[in-house]
């Protein structure tokens, strides 16, 4: 799921691909007064075109593997959560994922500077529609906050981004997610994605051995460990550094 382009806006760069063309063809047409040294000169030119446009799919594609997207993609959404919690932490900010249940519209509670933020934690193979502006909004009156996000790894509709408008709901998509990401992670080719997904059993999959519910990724004084999603009616552990 890379940087997408509208129709709109690969429609804009065909059509100036091609007045770029039609631009050197007649001025090199005017000087030479030669076909073929014309057709020579345009060639070289789209030679030119294709080899920048290789050169920044590369680089894309780099950018896109440093910063761990790929396997964000992957993560269930309480393993999302869990990662944008550290993520934050990392900034500066205070930050606590809420239960399962009863969250009221907010998956995590940022604070920092006394302001508080509500967010929801949006991982999607597809775009992200209205109703996760209209929770967070809800829920940033409920919890009192000066602030609501949605956080995703895909990109918002346009009626979601409308609302967030009007709403003064900041929504990070995709690629401000990538952003950010790597701003915390320059040039890393192992990034904090990694550590969220584990080959074993100590990713989401796994459940509680006495309640059922799902195992999720916790972080404490020791080190990182698995915990019940039902806590606090549930407090069943499993720590991961054996």
């Amino acid at each position: 799921m890379s940087k997408r382009k509208t129709k709109k806006q690969q429609r804009q760069l065909e059509d100036g691909i091609k007045s770029i063309l039609l631009v050197v063809a007649g001025i090199s047409y005017y000087f030479t007064g030669q076909l073929y040294l014309t057709l020579m000169v345009v060639g070289v030119i789209m030679v030119l075109i294709i080899v920048l446009a290789v050169l920044k799919s590369n680089r894309e594609k780099e950018r896109l593997r440093n910063s761990g997207i790929e396997d964000i993609d992957k993560m269930d959404g309480i393993q999302f959560e869990h990662y944008l919690k550290e993520l934050y932490q990392s900034r500066g900010y205070a930050a606590e994922v809420t239960s399962a249940s009863g969250d009221y519209g907010a998956d995590l509670l940022l604070k920092k500077d006394g302001r508080k933020i509500v967010v929801q934690a949006k991982r999607y193979a597809k775009d992200v529609g209205i109703k996760a502006v209209q929770e967070v909004l809800g829920a940033k009156s409920y919890y009192k906050a000066e602030e609501a996000w949605v956080v995703s790894n895909s990109y918002f509709t346009k009626a979601a981004r409308e609302l967030a408008a009007k709403g003064q709901v900041m929504l990070v998509n995709r690629d401000e997610l990538i952003d950010y990401i790597l701003l915390l992670n320059p040039g890393s080719a192992k990034p904090v994605p990694l550590k969220m997904i584990d080959s074993d059993s100590s990713g989401s999959n796994e459940a509680c051995g006495k309640c059922g519910s799902p195992m999720v990724l916790k972080t404490g004084k020791r080190g990182a460990f698995l915990g019940c999603s039902s806590f606090p009616k549930c407090r069943n552990t499993r720590d991961l550094r054996a």
